[in-house]
């Protein structure tokens, strides 16, 4: 590969050689999302230049009016004065139950739903109790790659985790694999995200049904990230009651907790507000391992009064009556929340194929023999860069994303972009700085 002119580049090389020192991270291609975002602001700042951006996975559309109207009447009627009961407004208890019935096929009882600050926290509290309701059963599983973040929370919290990509041990592979883990015995929870954050692969019907089978035989429960729900637009999940449905784990095993985000299938990220589904049979668990944390030897009363609670007392009053009506509008086929956000997809597919024209490859590709949808994200690499590399050369040449290397992936010459931010009159500046950096890092 040859050498490269720093006059070439189209962000001032010194600016950003100087800026990068500055924040003194040793890896910037191991820098975490939140700091990658801190290194571009700081750049975009010093040079005037504006990035493509594709580091964070922000929703890129207008929050869904349903929600914004039923929170402000929510507002006007008084509730930012009144703490949120812990459990979750009643309505919003109920709709998000039919919200599992209608899109997911699955009978949840609204006194086990729950809202959270987003699902971030969500998993936590999830990782956190379930690592304390068997004495030795204190490990998480991460089918990787991940949420780079689940893992700070694991760290954070001292809890350990196992991890393995799963990319390599699709379809009927994934049995022995994960079996493996599992038959050490101290194995809690396995966590997830479908579609997955970064590669945006989609666990099979087959691979669920692995899952939940090796679940139930070692007494293991499944945190299944709902955070992209129904935005595998390979198939149509929108229509309430209707098959087919958002595919999920919770179709064949009770030992699961379900994360269902507002964030990115409703852009109502800024509100923080997700819903936790606990299977009946994990809430009324009993276990007298809990009482070493907990004043209840119930599952179900641990993670509501004593982990969620002290997490944060309650959610955002108005926001729980925001998502209320938005799970009641589309329950109600009045929303298509879908629709909505199939430009997620169709950005994808153009983006894509400007890297693909300019010496990419595309990293996780298929889902067993089929390719990946078109989504929120997608994987790229660039022959004889590493993922690292790759993240700090495209800030010389304003564009941003993160590494794999940072989400437990075993393919570390790619990056994830995600395709929110970059809007379509972008995208002749996407391929113009991916031609000069094509035309800087020639292939042989």
């Amino acid at each position: 590969m040859k050498t490269i002119d720093i006059k070439e580049t189209p962000i001032n090389h010194d600016i950003v050689k100087r800026i990068i020192q500055e924040c003194k991270i040793p890896n910037v291609g191991k820098a975490s999302i939140r700091e990658i975002k801190k290194i571009i602001d700081l750049i975009q700042n010093a040079t005037g230049e504006k990035f493509v951006r594709m580091e964070m996975g922000i929703p890129g559309l207008p929050a869904c009016e349903v929600g914004i109207n039923a929170e402000i009447e929510a507002l006007k009627k008084g509730v930012a004065a009144i703490y949120p009961d812990i459990q979750g407004i009643p309505t919003l208890k109920e709709e998000t139950a039919r919200f599992c019935k209608l899109f997911l096929d699955i009978d949840a009882n609204p006194e086990y739903c729950f809202p959270t600050v987003g699902s971030m926290q969500g998993g936590f509290a999830s990782m956190m109790t379930v690592n304390r309701l068997y004495e030795g059963k204190n490990k998480t599983l991460f089918l990787d790659p991940g949420f780079p973040v689940h893992k700070v929370q694991a760290q954070v919290m001292g809890i350990g985790y196992e991890s393995f990509d799963v990319y390599d041990y699709r379809g009927d592979k994934l049995h022995d694999k994960l079996e493996s883990y599992l038959a050490k015995g101290d194995i809690s929870s396995i966590l997830y995200s479908n579609p997955n954050n970064p590669s945006w692969i989609c666990f099979t019907d087959k691979e669920l049904r692995i899952i939940a089978e090796l679940a139930n035989k070692y007494n293991v429960i499944i945190l299944e990230d709902l955070a992209y729900f129904a935005m595998d637009f390979r198939k149509d999940y929108s229509q309430p009651g209707e098959p087919p449905y958002q595919p999920t784990v919770a179709k064949y095993t009770d030992n699961y907790i379900l994360l269902i985000s507002s964030s990115k299938a409703f852009s109502y990220a800024g509100q923080r507000i997700g819903m936790m589904v606990i299977s009946p049979k994990i809430y009324t668990t009993r276990s007298l391992a809990l009482k070493r944390f907990y004043h209840s030897d119930i599952f179900g009363t641990a993670m509501l009064f004593g982990t969620i609670y002290v997490l944060g007392a309650g959610v955002c009053h108005s926001a729980q009556y925001a998502l209320a009506a938005i799970f009641k509008a589309a329950n109600d086929g009045e929303l298509n929340f879908v629709e909505q956000v199939k430009v997620y997809g169709k950005k994808a597919k153009v983006m894509k194929k400007l890297f693909t024209d300019n010496g990419f490859n595309i990293v996780y590709d298929k889902d067993e023999d089929v390719p990946v949808s078109d989504g929120f994200y997608f994987t790229v690499a660039y022959p004889g860069l590493s993922g690292d590399e790759l993240v700090e050369e495209f800030m010389y040449y304003g564009i941003s994303a993160i590494s794999l290397s940072i989400t437990g992936s075993s393919r570390l010459e790619g990056i994830r972009a995600c395709t929110s931010l970059i809007q379509e009159e972008q995208f002749p500046l996407l391929e113009e700085r991916l031609k000069i950096f094509h035309q800087n890092h020639p292939l042989i």
